[in-house]
């Protein structure tokens, strides 16, 4: 689904209200307002996906008054201050209550939309966690999410399932977009841990005092405990490992050791370097190195998964199409090729993008798959890749791709698919078997 950039403006100066939505608008977001502080508490509840932004000064209920009951809510919604010049001291007390943060009037624009775009990025990990958490009947149901038939899926899936079982800390490699952070859910969901915390956090969100004070404390009055006390008895998720200081890596190592060789909290990180040549190991001290990496998770490109490249554009795309009340676009043989050899520097991120904005150009005429890599792969500062192989594969794989979009269109109708496809029936049995579909799974 698309992500939501959606903003509540809390403020009974109609003209404040009115220019902050228009500038929020421009700046991309969805911005909703309200007069006053009553009717937005009426209309928010935990399951609102964006930030606040509010004033301080109001009649009936304040700014402070505000935070407090949406806090009771739900504590992890972001709520920017917006405060007079007088009103600095009740902004810093806001802050300690839970506040994301605060800006004096007048202030500039671009640094409300700066701190929107960062506490938007804030609720989404929130809001991703607990839709994950919904799911999670069982273990097997966020395992599934891990689509893919490549021998590196199946191989990470059985990992993941092993390594659910034990109670060492977890080091998760790949590049960026490749879904390190599904795994890490995933891990948590397949371990004894499933029922307890699941606390994740960036280690680049911040500055080295702020990492610092969240992860270790001592937290002050009104603010949120420590994340390793947070986390105790479940699972620590740190993104961007590689971000921490060499401080705070030491730190970390201290709080790691101090939890035992049976630790009662399970710290899982997650490495996402960006630099050629280069491995968390260069960039982590060694003892803090061995001691995550006892447990290794090698997340796989995109690029080297092969025909799973098809299997997610046409999932994503039936997902867009849904989404946008559109048919999803048919693939040609030439654009399946094109999308096999194609770099995907973003991964799986990345092709989730170029899914969506393919179900959008299908509503009008013109555009290609092709183009919709190129552009995207421009923007990556990447070309597409020369490497190539038998015609045989890139045919087997725009057939397999072809059968099984059928077969999800017609939900498993043999008949149908048959039909559609203008192959016997026999024919059809021999390469559903021979691609590894089986009806079962589409009805």
């Amino acid at each position: 689904m698309a992500q939501s950039m959606k903003v509540a403006v809390i403020d009974d100066e109609l003209d404040m209200r009115q220019s902050i939505s228009q500038w929020l608008t421009l700046s991309g977001f969805e911005p909703q307002a309200f007069s006053n502080a009553t009717d937005a508490l009426a209309a928010l509840d935990g399951d609102f996906p964006g930030v606040i932004v509010t004033d301080i000064r109001m009649p009936g209920v304040d700014g402070m008054q505000f935070l407090r009951k949406i806090k009771g809510v739900d504590s992890s919604i972001p709520v920017i201050m917006i405060t007079g010049h007088g009103d600095v001291p009740m902004a810093v007390e806001a802050m300690r209550l839970g506040a994301f943060d605060f800006l004096e009037k007048p202030f500039n624009p671009d640094e409300l939309t700066a701190l929107c775009k960062k506490a938007v990025r804030q609720r989404r990990l929130v809001m991703d966690s607990r839709q994950l958490r919904r799911e999670l009947a069982t273990g097997d149901s966020i395992i599934e999410k891990l689509v893919g038939d490549h021998p590196s899926m199946a191989r990470m899936r059985e990992d993941i399932l092993d390594l659910g079982q034990s109670d060492g800390h977890v080091l998760i490699e790949g590049e960026t977009g490749t879904g390190k952070t599904l795994v890490a859910h995933a891990l948590h969901a397949v371990s004894a841990r499933a029922g307890k915390k699941f606390v994740l956090f960036s280690c680049a969100s911040d500055s080295e005092s702020g990492v610092s004070q969240r992860l270790f404390g001592p937290a002050e009055d009104g603010q949120p405990l420590p994340l390793m006390e947070e986390a105790r008895g479940g699972t620590l998720v740190l993104e961007d490992i590689e971000a921490l200081s060499q401080a705070v890596q030491s730190k970390l190592l201290s709080a790691i050791n101090d939890l035992g060789d049976i630790p009662e909290t399970r710290v899982v990180a997650i490495c996402n370097l960006q630099e050629a040549g280069k491995t968390c190991e260069d960039v982590l001290r060694p003892d803090l190195f061995y001691r995550l990496a006892t447990l290794r998770l090698l997340v796989p490109p995109l690029r080297s998964r092969g025909d799973d490249i098809l299997v997610l554009f046409s999932r994503y795309c039936e997902t867009f199409s849904d989404e946008y009340g559109c048919d999803a676009p048919k693939v040609s043989a030439e654009e399946a090729a094109q999308l096999l050899q194609a770099p995907w520097p973003g991964n799986v991120r990345q092709l989730i993008n170029v899914a969506e904005r393919a179900v959008l150009q299908s509503r009008r005429e013109g555009g290609s798959i092709a183009s919709l890599l190129m552009s995207n792969n421009a923007e990556q500062q990447v070309v597409m890749t020369t490497e190539g192989k038998p015609l045989k594969e890139y045919v087997e794989s725009f057939e397999k791709m072809l059968i099984d979009n059928t077969m999800r269109r017609h939900a498993g109708s043999i008949a149908a698919v048959m039909d559609e496809l203008r192959l016997p029936r026999r024919t059809l049995n021999e390469k559903m078997a021979k691609y590894g579909l089986v009806r079962a799974d589409y009805t």
